[in-house]
């Protein structure tokens, strides 16, 4: 305890001024506190502050790579009933495209649909296939219906058409009385069924996608070497 007190009486008569006349074991410490603060403040100026975006930078990359981790652990955990769903609805898609007729179906087809409107009781007054318009891999085929009956007998015929094993849609309904003025309705209506196209059909029409082109190509360049000649005669 002595000692201690007498070492805090030598430091509180320390003249700043003169450290050459400091006691040995303050002069050795006082240059060890020194060179602390120098490599302290070293340290934090040319290491920390330099390498402080980068170790940011790597903080947020690893929150980017840990949420992708568990984003794919998730599918991962889950990738059964991804390849439950995908299978439910291979097998949905293929019940639709059954519901698709084909070449030989679509006369038969066509048929049902001019009995469903017989059936529930309407006058057929037009019953009149469009060509069929193609699209990607099916092939949409319009028909003008014109029927007349009452507004119940029209809803049962809508209610049949429904009910068709094959896909029938109506469209552009209008329903107006009878010009007769004998209180019967006038249904007009574009049925649409749909027909699915045979792989060689597909073919066919990139085929003449194609051949389409060249053409309108060859023609382009037929019309140029007509439009030099008068040029070559002069």
């Amino acid at each position: 305890m002595k000692k201690l007190q007498e070492l805090l009486e030598q430091l509180r008569n320390l003249d700043p001024n003169d450290p050459g006349r400091w006691p040995l074991g303050v002069r050795l410490g006082t240059a060890i506190l020194l060179f602390a603060v120098v490599a302290s403040a070293g340290y934090w100026y040319f290491v920390w502050k330099a390498l402080h975006p980068v170790l940011l930078e790597t903080r947020a990359k690893e929150t980017e790579l840990f949420n992708t981790l568990e984003s794919k652990a998730r599918k991962a955990a889950n990738l059964q009933a991804y390849k439950d769903q995908l299978a439910e609805m291979e097998k949905s898609f293929g019940a639709m495209l059954r519901q698709l007729p084909n070449k030989t179906e679509v006369p038969n087809l066509l048929v049902d649909i001019s009995q469903t409107g017989l059936a529930a009781g309407l006058e057929e007054k037009l019953f009149q296939p469009q060509g069929e318009v193609r699209k990607d891999f099916y092939a949409e085929l319009p028909i003008n219906i014109r029927l007349t009956g009452d507004y119940h007998q029209m809803g049962n015929f809508a209610g049949g058409i429904a009910a068709l094993p094959r896909i029938v849609t109506l469209h552009d309904i209008e329903i107006a009385p009878a010009k007769d003025g004998g209180g019967d309705l006038v249904l007009n209506v574009t049925g649409k069924t749909y027909r699915y196209l045979d792989e060689d059909e597909q073919v066919s029409d990139s085929g003449k996608g194609a051949k389409g082109g060249k053409s309108e190509k060859g023609a382009k360049k037929g019309a140029k070497g007509k439009a030099k000649k008068p040029a070559a005669g002069e």
